[in-house]
Formats: C-alpha cells, structure tokens, sequence
C-alpha cells in the first residue's frame, strides 16, 4: 500500500512509525469528515483487530503533538481530529446530525482584519466555528419565528 502525505510527515519528523499507527495515519489520510476517536477506532480496527483504543488515543495525542493534527472540540463533547493544512479554512458545524462543513470566505477573513485592527491589534491567527441548523428545519422556523 503507498504511503499516504501523513506517514510521510511523520517519517520527516522522525516518529517511529509502527504498523499501527501507519494504518491510523493512513485512516486519518482518507477521512473526508472530522472523525472522532471512536470512529478512527473503527475505522483502523476494521484493517486489523489488534488496534486498542488505547493506541488510537496515543497516537492521536502524538500527531497533536508534533502538529500533524488538529483537535476540535465543537460541540457534543466528542474531540474530532482532521490534518493541518496549510490552507486555511473555517468550520460550520450542523446541529441536527453533527456534519462539519468546511468553508473558506474572503470577506470573513477581511472582517476580521478589520475588527482586530480596530481594536488596536494585528491579527495572526483564529478559528471560526458556526453553529447552525438547516434553514428547512423545524427547530430553524421555530427559532426564526418573529415577535410582535
């Protein structure tokens, strides 16, 4: 199987990478959504058995780390991990099924520019979570409902 960018990383870094925590990185790889520890548990425990939760943890923990990973901890109270990137993005988070959407937006990003600016400050880093529900559902229209 060819390694994927995130064993690679972790090679340049000098981890020792054992079968296990290839097959982790190689989940971590594929993953298209924000999994959390169970679901990479899962997930690797489907490529071999002998993978403990214990190790997933471990692992996790290492690749944070070394920053090969980020947490997240959106709502729920579940830590979900995807791959730093080195494109910037921000996060919509689905409160009726959990589903992260990924999102990038120039005028967000200027108007938080702006605002630190204003504020007397440079901006160097953040993170944006929004927390929504879709504009179909009924907890949206009884959330919307005007007042008057």
């Amino acid at each position: 199987m060819k390694s994927t960018d995130l064993e690679q990383r972790c090679v340049e870094l000098g981890l020792k990478m054992t079968d296990q925590r290839r097959i982790i990185a190689r989940v971590l790889s594929d993953a298209s959504d924000h999994p959390d520890v169970e679901e990479l548990h899962q997930r690797a425990a489907a490529i071999d058995s002998r993978i403990s939760l214990a190790t997933v943890y471990r692992t996790l923990r290492l690749f944070a780390e070394v920053n090969l990973l980020e947490r997240h901890d959106f709502r729920g109270g579940r830590s979900r991990y995807e791959q730093i990137s080195d494109e910037h993005h921000d996060h919509l988070i689905d409160l009726e099924n959990g589903r992260v959407i990924e999102f990038q937006s120039a005028d967000i990003e200027a108007l938080q520019r702006v605002v630190a600016e204003r504020l007397g400050y440079r901006l160097i880093d953040h993170r944006l979570e929004l927390y929504a529900v879709p504009l179909d559902s009924k907890k949206a229209r009884k959330g919307s409902k005007s007042e008057g």
